[in-house]
């Protein structure tokens, strides 16, 4: 397996994993939407994405995750928020997203982060086990908050 960051040109093999990854959390498909969105990030260069190949054949992308800069006041250094990671349902099991949070996590040394967050859903326990054996821990620091902005 490779790992590779996505570059504009691997826009056309992502968008459609990309649109089931948004299916499993409930979201409508919206491909044109999703292509768009992700066209954006990586034109303007606001998001890192790593997407995760076979050794031997560029056209089927087994995983991805996204990751977006930030910063912490706080440590006054760079944070990285893991906000997207998704395994094709044919590569699970197959170490795929181990494969995808390491390359995350060497972005994240290279770039003097102080540390990398991530959130997943309360009831998503794979992906739970998945993080906490690749060395994150529970925030029991901060407790997060959220402010749903409506389109009024």
């Amino acid at each position: 397996m490779r790992i590779i960051k996505a570059t504009l040109e691997h826009l056309d093999m992502l968008a459609p994993l990309f649109v089931k990854y948004r299916e499993f959390y409930g979201q409508l498909p919206y491909p044109d939407s999703t292509r768009s969105f992700l066209h954006k990030r990586l034109e303007r260069g606001e998001s890192v994405i790593y997407l995760a190949l076979p050794d031997d054949d560029d056209s089927k992308l087994m995983g991805f995750c996204q990751l977006y800069p930030s910063f912490s006041s706080l440590s006054l250094k760079r944070v990285w928020i893991l906000n997207d990671i998704y395994v094709a349902e044919d590569s699970r099991r197959m170490l795929v997203a181990d494969h995808l949070m390491r390359e995350a996590k060497k972005l994240a040394k290279e770039t003097n982060a102080v540390r990398m967050r991530v959130s997943t859903s309360s009831d998503n326990e794979v992906a739970m086990k998945t993080y906490e054996s690749m060395g994150f821990r529970e925030d029991t620091e901060f407790k997060s908050y959220i402010l749903p902005i409506s389109a009024d």
